[in-house]
């Protein structure tokens, strides 16, 4: 009966014990493959910035303030991961996170022979040191490392422990990880070491404060220090008996070893890199590389050609300016300069220029001219009038304060003539010049009756970075992208704000624009530049712009505390800047062939008359050629020369039938009298027609109608009360040349005549809407609304 008792006792225990040992192993396996954290959750790191080649321009401390990168075990040299665990743990394959023999041998040489302390930790023991900065100097603290130890090794694997130990091993001052070690000691990835370089890094943990100390050698290099080449030796002796077969690496050992310092870490493009770290926020999921858009190579051109051109203007108190450089292709920007100098705070080095609102000066005009050229305003051989004019209550300027009188388009906007650039807004419907600005991104504008007709002229402010996006929407046919940053951003196919033919066009317009030192062109090959010029008011920016090929360019200079020079003119301190760049990327061979573009195009070459712009009348005597743009370009026939009959025997004009026997035809030119004005005062002889060559009316047709420049259009004018003369309104039109005198009426009431060029004073008798209209002496006619209000 106790035997059977006794059996039965013995199943029992057996059978707790087999219940206990699935509990825990039941346990330790849902404890092994349940849901946990990774390693590198919650450890701050570095991040990495590099240009579109990959090379590095910033590696930044982490929010604790170290140089630490997480690297996969996989992308770690399997060289430097073999020569760690042989140098820390050449059992951690084997261990559950302790090895009691280390452990043995360690206290014994540490507390009991009194010999050089040594270390027992296994890697698993190091990384919980490590994760969580246990204190392991006294016997306390060691068991809290053990314990820790086991409970990595109970819920991570050893490749996860192994990758982990090697991103949070101490490599020196404030350099932590493999990754970030060799990135600063080599400027390699840890993935390209060489066996000399791995050896180094696995013996510098166990004293990275002594054995981290570079030597300086004459080359003025820095090179490993005699403690840490000893330790490397030792290693690598080790090593070799491993491996027999690296028998050639002897060599390459005795070798001094290269280290650079975390001192001289590059720091480039340091704007365009702040800026791209300041957008990390928006971009959750990025790694901790970031690739950005930038061409190192092309940033130290722009940053050595700002340099120079400041040091030759010094003399004339330019000391700062800004530059980027956008490939039209796919957006990038390759090259940024936000000031002259990021370490300046004299000129406020650190700001970056490229985003800050500035007054852009004339380089918006050719968007009015690619807007007019859409709107059927204009095309590029149009003849405008710069001549003195208002328009409204604004009376614009030349910079020059002279006029040319007729001048095309494309003149007109090589030459940045205002008069003809504020004319031609005018007559922008839809969209506005304003509603552009708005729709190409512009931020920040006030009203558009804040503005007026002087946002023409820079009377807003852009960004150079939203500048350039403009000029980058000409380069790709009328449609506006968006600037790209980094090399993960999306390219869009944009929106399209100008036609592909308006675009062409403008292209071409500006490409007319000579260079200023074009007479001593030192280019090896000449180079089409599609480029604009701008001067803020008051001197205080000085822009230029354009189109290099592929590329556009933006140049600034200026003070970034808005003070002005009478030196910031557009033509002579940008322009020179902007065009010692283009050399600069020629002789550097950058590809600058032009992109391809968006063809065919609906375009005309069409012949014209110069003088006119119009389609040439038989008597046109000079004729040239222009893009026409069918449906959409204005299209007449020239009335500027027209002929005379005039009789033989008197030399004056015949009428009546032509008779070839008694009389000539002679051509003269029919000017407006406003250009007529401007030819006289500019001493430019014209032919004029002579008196009585109408024949009584009988070639009326042929003539333009008056058009009437004052009282201004859309204008409210106030009368005083207690002072109603006060409210004399001037009079005024211009003529064809055949005209001698003029007549005005408001409704049907007639109020006096004047000769062309002179004003006819009106008082009107009360307050209200008014119907002015001038008729000349040949029928012709033009009218205008105005109103006239009262206050106390």
């Amino acid at each position: 009966m106790r035997l059977r008792g006794d059996t039965g006792s013995i199943r029992r225990q057996w059978w707790i014990a087999l219940l206990s040992l699935t509990v825990a192993v039941t346990v330790l396996v849902a404890v092994r493959y349940s849901p946990r954290p990774s390693l590198s959750e919650s450890v701050p790191l570095s991040t990495v910035v590099r240009d579109r080649e990959g090379r590095l321009l910033r590696l930044t401390l982490a929010s604790d303030q170290r140089y630490r990168l997480w690297v996969p075990l996989s992308e770690i040299s399997p060289s430097l991961v073999e020569a760690v665990m042989l140098q820390e743990d050449a059992w951690f394959r084997w261990h559950a996170g302790v090895n009691p023999v280390s452990l043995v041998r360690g206290a014994w040489s540490t507390y009991a022979s009194g010999e050089a302390r040594i270390g027992g930790s296994t890697l698993t023991m190091q990384l919980a040191r490590l994760r969580w900065r246990l204190q392991t100097r006294d016997v306390r603290g060691k068991l809290v490392q053990i314990a820790r130890a086991l409970q990595l090794e109970l819920c991570y694997s050893k490749d996860e422990i192994l990758e982990a130990y090697l991103n949070l091993a101490p490599y020196g001052g404030n350099i932590e990880g493999v990754g970030a070690a060799s990135l600063i000691y080599y400027r390699k990835p840890s993935d390209r070491l060489t066996l000399p370089e791995a050896l180094a890094l696995a013996v510098l943990p166990q004293a990275p404060s002594r054995r981290g100390r570079l030597t300086a050698r004459d080359d003025d290099a820095f090179y490993i220090g005699s403690g840490l080449e000893a330790a490397r030796a030792r290693l690598y002796a080790r090593w070799r008996e491993r491996h027999p077969e690296d028998a050639a690496e002897d060599a390459l050992l005795k070798l001094p070893l290269r280290l650079h310092s975390a001192r001289e870490l590059p720091f480039r493009a340091p704007h365009l890199v702040d800026r791209v770290l300041a957008e990390r926020a928006w971009h959750p999921h990025d790694g901790p590389e970031l690739k950005t858009t930038l061409d190192a190579r092309l940033q130290r051109l722009l940053e050595e050609r700002v340099r120079n051109h400041l040091q030759r203007e010094r003399s004339r108190g330019l000391r700062n300016a800004s530059a980027i450089l956008i490939d039209t292709r796919d957006m990038g920007v390759r090259a940024l300069v936000g000031s002259a100098d990021y370490f300046d705070a004299g000129i406020q080095g650190q700001v970056n220029g490229a985003d800050a609102k500035r007054s852009p000066g004339s380089t918006l005009k050719p968007f009015i001219y690619a807007l007019a050229l859409d709107q059927g305003v204009l095309h590029p051989a149009s003849v405008l009038r710069d001549v003195p004019s208002a328009f409204g209550p604004y009376t614009p300027e030349n910079f020059d304060g002279r006029f040319m009188g007729p001048v095309t388009a494309t003149e007109a906007l090589v030459r940045s003539r205002n008069i003809p650039a504020v004319g031609v807004a005018a007559q922008l419907k839809q969209p506005s010049f304003y509603d552009f600005l708005r729709r190409a991104g512009v931020r920040d504008l006030a009203s558009q009756n804040h503005y007026g007709l002087a946002l023409v002229l820079g009377g807003g402010e852009v960004t150079m970075e939203e500048l350039a996006r403009m000029y980058a929407m000409l380069g790709n046919d009328g449609r506006l992208r968006a600037l790209r940053w980094r090399d993960s951003d999306p390219q869009e196919e944009g929106a399209r704000l100008l036609s592909a033919e308006a675009a062409f066009v403008t292209r071409d317009m500006l490409r007319q624009n000579p260079r200023p030192d074009a007479g001593s062109q030192s280019a090896s090959r000449p180079l089409p530049v599609a480029w604009k010029t701008g001067t803020s008011w008051a001197f205080r920016d000085a822009w230029s712009a354009g189109l290099v090929g592929p590329y556009v360019l933006v140049v600034w200079l200026g003070n970034f505390d808005g003070s002005s020079n009478p030196a910031l003119v557009g033509v002579e301190a940008a322009a020179p800047l902007f065009f010692d760049i283009v050399d600069g990327l020629q002789a550097a061979r950058v590809d600058l062939g032009e992109p391809v573009r968006q063809w065919p195009l609906n375009l005309k070459r069409v012949e014209i008359c110069r003088a006119s712009g119009d389609l040439p009348n038989a008597w046109c005597p000079q004729r040239g050629m222009t893009w026409f743009i069918p449906s959409k370009s204005p299209i007449r026939i020239s009335t500027v020369h027209r002929a005379i009959a005039i009789d033989i025997a008197s030399g004056r004009p015949a009428c009546g039938p032509f008779d070839p026997r008694s009389m000539r035809n002679e051509v003269f030119e029919f000017w407006p009298s406003d250009l007529a004005r401007v030819f006289v005062q500019a001493g430019i002889p014209r032919r004029r027609p002579p008196p009585g060559h109408d024949c009584a009316g009988s070639q009326d047709w042929l003539g333009s109608p008056p058009s009437i420049t004052s009282p201004y259009r859309a204008t409210r004018y106030t009368m005083r009360l207690s002072h109603p003369e006060q409210v004399a309104l001037n009079l005024a039109a211009t003529v064809d040349a055949d005209v001698t005198r003029l007549y005005w009426f408001v409704g049907n009431t007639f109020l006096g005549s004047a000769e062309p060029g002179t004003a006819l004073a009106w008082t009107p008798d009360r307050t209200g809407h008014f119907r002015l209209s001038v008729v000349d002496d040949h029928g012709r006619s033009d009218e205008r609304e105005v109103e006239v209000a009262v206050v106390q």
